[in-house]
C-alpha cells in the first residue's frame, strides 16, 4: 500500500537500494595492511590500480606536476556523466552530495576540522583572489615570497600593477650549496623582519614546500605567530605539501589555504580548494574584539541563505559558515575526477607515503651521486629531488628523448618518484642522467 506525501498524493514506497560494490582501491589498502609500504606489497596490490597508466611507455618522475591517475578515476567521472544522461537536472542531487564528499576529504587530508570551512574552487589563484577581496582595504599591504608559485605570484604582481595592492618580496638567502646562479632557500627569520618592518601587512602569502626548490618550510608556526602579533591575515600555499607531509591546519593555525589535487592527489585539474580558519566563520558578534567577520566579493548565488528559495532581497544574505564563501554554480566533474585519489591517499595515509617517499628519495640520490651526478642538498624537503644545471628545460628534452619523463623549473630538473616507482626504474632513471651528461 502506497502513502501519502504532505499534499495528499499517493507516494509509491522507495525501492531497496542494492549493496554498494566493493572498492577496488579501498580492498586493495585493506589488503597491504598498516605496515610501512614495501616494494614487493606495492607490486602485488598497489600497481593492479594503475593499470592503464603503467601501460604507458618510458619512466615518470613528473609526480609533482601531473600525478598518475587511477583506474578507478575513468569509472568515477563516468558515474558523474551517466546521472547527467539518466536523471537530468535530478543529478543535482549525487552531484552536490560529492561536492560535500569532496570538502570532507580535503578537511581530513589537511587537518581542518570543519568540512564547511573548505571551499571548492577550480584553481588555487581564485582562493588567493578571494581572501584578496575580502580584506577590508582598497589596496591591502601583502608580504610574500619570491618562491611562490606563478597561480599566486602572477595575481600578486597583477593586483599590484593595478594599484590594488602593495607587495613586498621576501628574496631567497644563499644556502649551503650556493653557486651564485642557483635559486636560494627561504627563511623563516627573512619572513618575520618583513612582517615587522614599516606598517603592518594585512596578508602573509606563503608556501609550506617551495614548487621550486622543494624547501620545507619547517619555521611555519614562528611565522603565524609573528604575522598574528600584527594582526595580519596567514594564506598557506599547500600544492606541493597535501598529500607529502600531514599539513595539519588546525594545530598550525594560518587563516587560509589554498591547494589542489592536480599533482599528488592524482585528481587531475580543476580539483582545487580554499580552506578557511573557523575563527572567520563565526558570527560577527563571536569575533575577537576589532575584527570584523571576512566577507569576500568572490561570490555566487550558492553563497545565498537557502540558494534554493531563489529569494532575491535587495541586501545580500549569505549562508553560514564556509558556504558563505561559495561562488556560482559549481564545476561538478572536478570532485569525481578528485576522489579516487584523495580516496587512495587517505585509506594508506600520507605518513606512510611520506615514509616510503623519503626512502625513494635517498635510493635515487644515491644511485646518481654512484655516477657522479650532482644532486642538490636541501634538508628537509618535499617529494622531488633537484638536479642542477645551467640549461636545464634544454637537458630535460634530452631525457624525455631518452624514455625519462622530468620537468625543469629555473636552472633545475625535479624528479619525482611516486609510490608507483620501482627500485629498477630509478636505477635506469640514474643511468640516463649520467648518459645525457656525456
Amino acid at each position: 500500500m502506497n502513502a501519502a506525501d504532505a499534499t495528499g498524493r499517493s507516494v509509491p514506497p522507495p525501492r531497496p537500494r542494492p549493496a554498494p560494490p566493493s572498492d577496488p582501491v579501498l580492498d586493495a589498502v585493506a589488503r597491504l595492511g598498516d605496515g610501512p609500504l614495501t616494494e614487493a606489497a606495492v607490486r602485488e596490490h598497489v600497481k593492479p590500480l594503475f593499470s592503464r597508466v603503467l601501460a604507458r611507455p618510458g619512466i615518470y618522475l613528473a609526480n609533482h606536476s601531473l600525478g598518475r591517475p587511477l583506474d578507478r578515476t575513468a569509472d568515477d567521472v563516468r558515474e558523474a556523466v551517466d546521472l547527467w544522461y539518466a536523471d537530468m537536472d535530478d543529478a543535482w542531487i549525487p552531484w552536490l552530495d560529492e561536492l560535500r564528499r569532496f570538502r570532507r576529504s580535503v578537511a581530513s587530508l589537511i587537518g581542518l576540522g570543519d568540512a564547511s570551512a573548505v571551499v571548492p574552487k577550480t584553481a588555487a589563484g581564485q582562493g588567493l583572489r578571494a581572501v584578496l577581496n575580502a580584506i577590508d582595504s582598497p589596496k591591502p599591504r601583502v608580504v610574500a615570497t619570491r618562491g611562490e608559485f606563478d597561480s599566486l605570484d602572477f595575481i600578486l604582481k597583477t593586483y599590484a600593477a593595478r594599484g590594488r595592492a602593495e607587495v613586498t618580496w621576501v628574496e631567497p638567502t644563499a644556502g649551503p650549496d650556493h653557486r651564485g646562479s642557483l635559486p636560494d632557500l627561504f627563511e623563516a627569520d627573512a619572513i618575520i623582519d618583513a612582517v615587522r618592518r614599516g606598517p603592518a601587512p594585512d596578508l602573509v602569502v606563503v608556501s609550506q614546500i617551495c614548487f621550486g626548490t622543494g624547501q620545507l618550510m619547517t619555521d611555519l608556526p614562528r611565522v603565524v605567530t609573528a604575522a598574528h602579533a600584527v594582526r595580519a591575515l596567514v594564506l598557506l600555499d599547500t600544492y606541493h605539501s597535501a598529500g607529502v607531509v600531514p599539513v595539519g591546519f588546525d594545530e598550525l593555525g594560518p587563516d587560509f589555504a589554498v591547494g589542489g589535487a592536480y599533482k599528488y592527489l592524482r585528481g587531475g585539474p580543476g580539483a582545487c580548494w580554499l580552506a578557511i580558519h573557523r575563527r572567520h566563520l563565526r558570527d560577527a558578534a563571536a569575533m575577537p574584539a576589532g575584527r570584523p567577520r571576512l566577507r569576500t566579493l568572490d561570490t555566487g548565488w550558492f553563497a545565498k541563505r537557502d540558494p534554493f528559495s531563489y529569494a532575491r532581497p535587495d541586501t545580500p544574505e549569505l549562508s553560514d559558515g564556509g558556504d558563505a564563501w561559495l561562488e556560482s554554480t559549481p564545476a561538478v566533474l572536478p570532485f569525481y575526477q578528485a576522489r579516487a585519489g584523495l580516496d587512495f591517499t587517505l585509506a594508506i595515509g600520507v605518513d606512510r607515503l611520506r615514509s616510503y617517499n623519503l626512502a625513494q628519495q635517498a635510493l635515487l640520490a644515491g644511485e646518481l651521486r654512484a655516477r657522479d651526478v650532482r644532486v642538490r642538498e636541501i634538508d628537509p624537503r618535499g617529494a622531488f629531488l633537484l638536479l642542477p644545471h645551467p640549461d636545464a628545460a634544454a637537458w630535460c628534452a634530452t631525457l624525455r628523448s631518452r624514455g625519462l619523463i622530468a620537468d625543469a623549473r629555473g636552472p633545475h630538473i625535479r624528479l619525482c618518484p611516486d609510490v608507483l616507482t620501482s627500485a629498477k626504474e630509478m636505477e635506469r632513471a640514474a643511468e640516463i642522467v649520467a648518459d645525457s651528461l656525456g
